[in-house]
């Protein structure tokens, strides 16, 4: 499958922070965009509240001047951000008297979160989910339509 390098750079950070437990819904900088970003939390500044979708001044600026972040617009970010933390059960904005998940770095709860962001991530790019097993089950005349390649 084809995909686009900004998607295959994200990918690859995301899978490293989730293997080294560097991935933390509630850090700016260990968050799905903090990885994203090389740990830097200078993307908070895009938008007034943690899990909003809305830009403030600062964050229309750069949208308006085209600015990318590692290949992502201001926009695109907080769409991530915000995927990511509904997917691991956060009531968005992020806030303490908001609803959220009593271990917030559970792997499981984590991998929810991730899968909902690679397939924003595909959506984005306008690719076909690279975590969508299901191509693999199909079937046509009783043979599978996909060869699978496994390594020995």
């Amino acid at each position: 499958m084809q995909t686009t390098p900004r998607l295959e750079a994200a990918i690859n950070k995301l899978y490293i922070a989730f293997h080294n437990n560097k991935l933390n819904p509630e850090c700016c900088k260990q968050c799905a965009v903090g990885n994203i970003l090389d740990q830097m939390d200078s993307w908070k500044h895009l938008s007034d509240h943690h899990g909003a979708t809305a830009l403030n001044y600062v964050g229309k600026v750069h949208q308006n001047l085209e600015r990318k972040f590692n290949g992502y617009s201001p926009l695109e970010l907080l769409q991530i951000e915000a995927t990511f933390l509904k997917s691991c059960g956060y009531k968005l904005p992020l806030h303490y008297k908001n609803e959220k998940p009593t271990n917030p770095t559970d792997k499981d709860i984590l991998f929810k979160g991730l899968s909902e962001v690679i397939k924003l991530l595909c959506d984005l790019d306008k690719i076909d989910n690279v975590m969508d097993y299901t191509k693999l089950f199909e079937f046509k005349n009783d043979k599978s339509k996909v060869e699978l390649h496994l390594f020995s």
